[in-house]
């Protein structure tokens, strides 16, 4: 289900998962950084994150770590083709209550969908999703994994690329 694109603050037990947007790291919550910085925690270690590609391979410009690094002026910019996708592996079995995400305008996808895995097992599909092409995004769900794999299946780019600008995961460690 897709939400306003109004972010809460966590509820008591709840914490951010990678890294996130900046409204929700001003809230005083712990986040678990994707890309190791002397500025945020690490809380337990990193949490590995993977992209199906880059614009023109340049990681500088448009890698996955502009996704959480909370700067409004960089984003995550796919190459063309179909079906773009992110991965996330959480250091521990995580339960999570929801996903933001921030697309620029024009590349975003029509269609979304989620999977996730707990250790051991294969990836299972959790939900699709069917988001709004507009610059904020709030997905509530709940449930318990170790990998997060969102799909972008249908761009709404003529090319297939996918802009993310933030990436956050909202829930609590287990």
């Amino acid at each position: 289900m897709v939400g306003s694109g109004v972010l809460r603050p966590p509820s008591p037990g709840e914490s951010l998962l990678g890294a996130t947007c900046c409204p929700l790291a001003l809230w005083g919550t712990r986040v678990l950084s994707l890309t190791p910085s002397p500025s945020r925690p690490r809380d337990g270690g990193t949490c590995p994150c993977r992209v199906s590609s880059v614009l023109n391979r340049d990681v500088k410009q448009f890698g996955k770590k502009h996704m959480f690094d909370t700067n409004e002026e960089t984003c995550w910019n796919s190459d063309q083709g179909t079906c773009q996708w992110v991965t996330l592996d959480f250091p521990r079995t995580v339960k999570v209550s929801q996903l933001h995400i921030q697309f620029q305008g024009g590349f975003s996808s029509r269609l979304c969908t989620l999977e996730g895995k707990e250790a051991g097992e294969e990836l299972v599909k959790i939900s699709d999703l069917y988001p709004e092409d507009i610059n904020a995004m709030q997905i509530s769900f709940e449930t318990v994994l170790d990998k997060l794999k969102i799909t972008f299946e249908n761009s709404t780019d003529f090319f297939g690329r996918i802009v993310v600008y933030h990436l956050g995961v909202l829930g609590e460690r287990l």
